[in-house]
């Protein structure tokens, strides 16, 4: 067998570098062929991590919460296995461990930070059986792929109780998170936001808004935003737990900051979503057994990459791109922008590809008027589906100029635009904006 490893360990790191030699990502090619290779390799390298693997799961915030608890441990001095670049279905999550396997197949990682998609984790988890879980939130998200939030639920419910020892890091907030976290027996420990922050502006869709214990309608003294909030259920008392990491004293603006446990941290990151992020972050560091004493650090240092709020410089145009994939991030998303006074102009790029969900009626439920600021001096829809985000922004009343082509429209604003660029992308479109993004930059004036 550990010729298997060895044979497949190299040719995922050929195909990985003739990949990114081409300017392709080569992740999902890497793992794929890994594990034609080898069928049992993720088993065979996940078993050399010295002490824990995190999986985190969930609709929202996947990414970046993921990538900065890899960066926490690392800031611990410790070693991780981490999926980065958010490939999360199961030949990313291969080639995480692959690509950070040496050439004999022997891996050097004291943990692992594993990032799974909701529907992969009936063919991770039983080759990982992860040592912790982070769960997010639940959102309606991709409804041809995943249909109703109850078949996520399910999905995440069986295979959280297939590791019946692996504690579930939960976001209390979640009516939903909460409860399946909670009926799925696994030792569980909440974080979240015991007072209300801020009301929010967007007319939002609130997925919890019955009890899953008992089908009565919840009642909530406040909303975060979404679901998201104190709740309570008046015929069964399933309510909000107690929150064991409580996030305080919390401030939003052009940089976010709050305390937990007597610490407080600041991070130069806009939208409310992105303390949920950290306090998540900071919670699995925490129950793995850190002080937290040099998290703050981390933050000084971390840098959201692959379009989680990415910044670029292009000609004198500062470019903020950031993925949007579901009406509860896109309203996070737009509140991100408009916390922004400043002109600017946004670019919306909209795909319908397999990954994204070819179904894309979740644009209705998206708060669009709240772009129809003085501040926004153009909107610009491209993609796939740019005839069908033109149509949604007329019925708003906010006009949009439309350019299917992402690396024309991006080139029009940066020669005629504020300086001031926000780019809007769905799941398909991330990786494709990313690099034009990254050519713009490095062409000279």
């Amino acid at each position: 067998m550990k010729i298997r490893t060895m044979a497949a360990v190299l040719a995922a790191k050929s195909a990985g570098f003739i990949c990114r030699k081409m300017g392709r990502q080569g992740v999902t090619w890497a793992g794929k062929i890994a594990l034609k290779i080898n069928p049992n390799i993720l088993e065979d390298l996940s078993s050399q991590v010295r002490e824990k693997i995190f999986v985190t799961c969930g609709t929202n915030g996947k990414t970046t919460t993921n990538n900065m608890l890899c960066a926490a441990l690392e800031q611990e001095g410790r070693k991780v296995v981490c999926n980065h670049t958010g490939s999360n279905m199961l030949n990313g999550v291969v080639a995480a461990f692959v690509l950070a396997a040496g050439p004999t197949g022997k891996l050097d990682a004291d943990y692992a930070c594993i990032e799974v998609d909701e529907a992969s984790t009936r063919h991770v988890f039983p080759k990982i059986k992860p040592d912790y879980m982070l769960l997010t939130n639940l959102f309606r998200d991709q409804l041809d792929r995943y249909g109703e939030i109850d078949i996520t639920m399910n999905i995440l419910e069986e295979m959280i109780r297939t590791v019946p020892k692996m504690q579930v890091i939960v976001n209390a907030d979640d009516a939903l998170s909460a409860y399946l976290a909670l009926d799925s027996g696994n030792p569980c420990i909440t974080y979240g936001i015991s007072k209300p922050v801020q009301k929010s502006a967007a007319n939002e869709i609130r997925e919890g808004r019955f009890c899953k214990k008992c089908g009565a309608r919840l009642e909530y003294s406040f909303y975060h935003y979404s679901q998201l909030g104190d709740y309570k259920c008046p015929s069964c008392g399933f309510k909000r737990p107690e929150i064991r990491y409580d996030a305080y004293d919390v401030k939003v603006g052009e940089q976010l900051s709050f305390a937990v446990e007597d610490k407080h941290l600041v991070a130069n990151y806009k939208g409310f979503y992105n303390v949920y992020n950290i306090l998540a972050s900071y919670a699995g560091l925490r129950t793995a057994g850190f002080s937290g004493e040099h998290f703050q650090d981390m933050l000084n240092h971390f840098n959201p990459e692959n379009g989680r709020m990415e910044q670029f410089r292009i000609q004198g145009t500062g470019v903020t791109l950031n993925l949007a994939k579901n009406p509860a991030g896109f309203n996070q998303n737009i509140s991100a922008v408009m916390q922004d006074k400043t002109p600017k102009d946004i670019i919306i790029t909209i795909n319908d590809n397999a990954q994204d969900g070819t179904d894309i009626s979740w644009l209705w439920d998206v708060d669009f008027d709240l772009l129809g600021n003085e501040s926004v001096r153009s909107i610009t829809v491209s993609g796939i589906r740019c005839q069908d985000m033109r149509l949604r922004m007329k019925y708003v009343d906010i006009p949009a100029e439309l350019e299917a082509d992402v690396e024309t429209a991006i080139r029009k604003r940066i020669s005629d635009g504020t300086g001031n660029l926000y780019v809007l992308v769905n799941y398909t479109a991330l990786f494709s904006t990313r690099n034009i993004l990254k050519k713009l930059e490095g062409e000279k004036k």
